[in-house]
């Protein structure tokens, strides 16, 4: 029968370093993978709900814009104008706009 000797494997400094790193890079990319996909659907979470808000807000600006067209309407100026005692006279109406309207 033959002998076998058995040999130990030895690593240098410089393998080990590598093999240390290969295994922390190999547990880190799927965490990362993960931490920023919860990062992304957190933001379009957060992106969803401005969405939301805008759209309201949009909402509510042309009701306003409406009401305001309603109060600034001819017709509600004279109503108004006949509920204080006051006289509408064309002449005496000056339109005034801001400028690049």
């Amino acid at each position: 029968m033959a002998s076998k000797n058995k040999r130990k494997l030895k690593l240098l400094k410089g393998e080990k370093f590598m093999y240390g790193l290969l295994i922390c890079l190999i547990l880190a990319i799927p965490m990362f993978n993960v931490y920023t996909s919860s990062l992304l659907s957190e933001t379009n979470n957060e992106l969803e709900k401005l969405k939301n808000n805008i759209e309201k807000q949009e909402l509510t600006n042309q009701s306003l814009s409406m009401q305001i067209d309603e109060l600034a309407s001819l017709e509600n100026i004279e109503k108004i104008a006949e509920e204080y005692g006051l006289s509408y006279i064309n002449d005496n109406i000056k339109i005034v706009s801001a400028e690049g309207e």
